[in-house]
């Protein structure tokens, strides 16, 4: 077993964290948060999304994010473009990468963008292209990796036929995601390979929510298979609108927290990132779900 020496978080606490919340975040909010996470040391944030303010109100300011955030050398800022028409509308605000997803199911394929699979892939082809054709990155996800939660289980089988539609239309790197949060570190390890049969090890990252508790379990097999790449949400951020009881992402302090006693690198600073993440908590009027921010901030304290 060789674990790597640095592993990259990409924070998607602003973009997949935030779109999840009921009460409006003001883009002023947003932009410190983004502040905070860069000054911590994250070198990749999922800042918004240009889809339509009918579906995803608490997106609907993303422009005047884009706009207002102040942007660091060597830091990525991605932005989720489901479409065409989103994707034009993202280029004035000159992303560094687009991300678009992709599920493993029909099922939540359906439920989620109401079409098929394929159908989504055709929809992503000309983003893809144009992303591409302008110079910016292109991240996939494939959602629903290790569980649907109208489907059940997923065969790893699944889970390459997405990955392999993301690298026909030219999606550079691909997330094997946990999008409700039931996998267990075996599930997670066989999506993972079922992702390695399309993808290179660093063209790969991982994406586990932890409604079960399984999220670090998960982060800790992936890790082992040699994965350095991990979403994470500032503070559990997130959850899924068509998934009862779906909590966030795995919490970026936790996972830093984990990362560090492992003696792996990550160029993030945990107080910092604590600090990130207690700022937005106090906005939401709610505790962080970072069980390590909460015990470090309480050692703090006292």
């Amino acid at each position: 077993m060789t674990l790597p020496t640095f592993v990259k978080i990409v924070d998607v606490g602003p973009r997949d964290g935030l779109q999840n919340e009921k009460q409006p975040v003001p883009a002023a909010i947003k932009i410190e948060l983004v502040q905070r996470l860069q000054q911590a040391g994250l070198k990749e944030i999922e800042v918004t999304s240009f889809v339509s303010p009918k579906w995803v109100p608490q997106m609907a300011d993303n422009a005047q994010v884009m706009a207002g955030i102040q942007r660091q050398a060597g830091v990525r800022y991605s932005v989720l473009t489901p479409n065409l028409q989103g994707f034009e509308a993202a280029l004035k605000s000159q992303p560094d990468e687009i991300v678009v997803f992709g599920a493993a199911t029909e099922a939540f394929s359906q439920r989620n963008i109401n079409c098929s699979v394929q159908e989504s892939m055709d929809r992503f082809a000309p983003v893809v292209a144009a992303a591409r054709a302008a110079g910016i990155m292109v991240r996939g996800a494939i959602s629903c990796a290790l569980g649907c939660p109208y489907e059940g289980d997923v065969a790893p089988a699944q889970v390459e036929r997405v990955a392999r539609l993301m690298k026909d239309i030219g999606v550079q790197h691909i997330g094997v995601a946990d999008t409700i949060g039931v996998g267990t570190p075996l599930k997670a390890q066989r999506a993972i390979e079922a992702a390695l049969k399309v993808y290179d090890l660093k063209d790969l990252s991982g994406h586990f929510h932890d409604t079960y508790g399984q999220a670090l379990a998960n982060t800790l097999v992936a890790l082992q298979m040699g994965v350095w790449q991990f979403d994470t949400s500032i503070a559990g951020l997130g959850g899924c609108p068509y998934a009862k009881g779906a909590t966030g992402n795995v919490a970026s302090e936790d996972v830093v927290y984990m990362l560090h006693g492992m003696g792996i690198d990550t160029g993030i600073d945990l107080d910092l990132l604590i600090d990130a993440g207690q700022f937005i908590s106090d906005f939401l009027q709610r505790p962080s779900l970072s069980r390590a921010g909460k015990a470090l901030l309480t050692r703090r304290n006292a």
